[in-house]
């Protein structure tokens, strides 16, 4: 628990149970959660924990730079532990979100974009995992 408090002080965020509570669950995943199921996972060690507090705590968490917010599923936001550059596949067949890391693609063109200042990018890829 002591990791996850300084993880939280590094990025300016006071470390209430609550938040620590979701940024144990959060920061340790390796999917890409909605809030609901964060609230949900989380939930089951803290039941006194309020839907509301979960979407808080997680806007707080992207707003410092904890976690990032991507719509990855039609109408969903999930929220990404990983902050660094990087790319998804998502299963169409699962709907599992699968990190593909940046130097695994290359993109051209981005810069050739007249009358745009591309500040980020990331390619979503949609499939089929082969070779589970």
């Amino acid at each position: 628990m002591s990791d996850i408090i300084q993880v939280l002080r590094r990025h300016g965020i006071q470390a209430t149970p609550q938040r620590i509570a979701v940024a144990e669950y959060v920061l340790a995943v390796r999917t890409h959660p909605s809030a609901d199921e964060v609230w949900e996972q989380v939930r089951r060690r803290c039941p006194t924990l309020s839907r509301a507090t979960v979407y808080n705590t997680l806007n707080l968490f992207v707003d410092k730079g904890l976690l990032k917010t991507q719509v990855l599923k039609e109408g969903t936001v999930v929220f990404d532990p990983r902050v660094d550059a990087h790319h998804h596949f998502i299963d169409v067949d699962t709907g599992k979100i699968y990190d593909v890391p940046w130097q695994a693609l290359k993109v051209s063109g981005a810069k050739a974009l007249r009358g745009f200042d591309v500040r980020e990018y990331q390619v979503i890829l949609r499939g089929r995992r082969v070779g589970k």
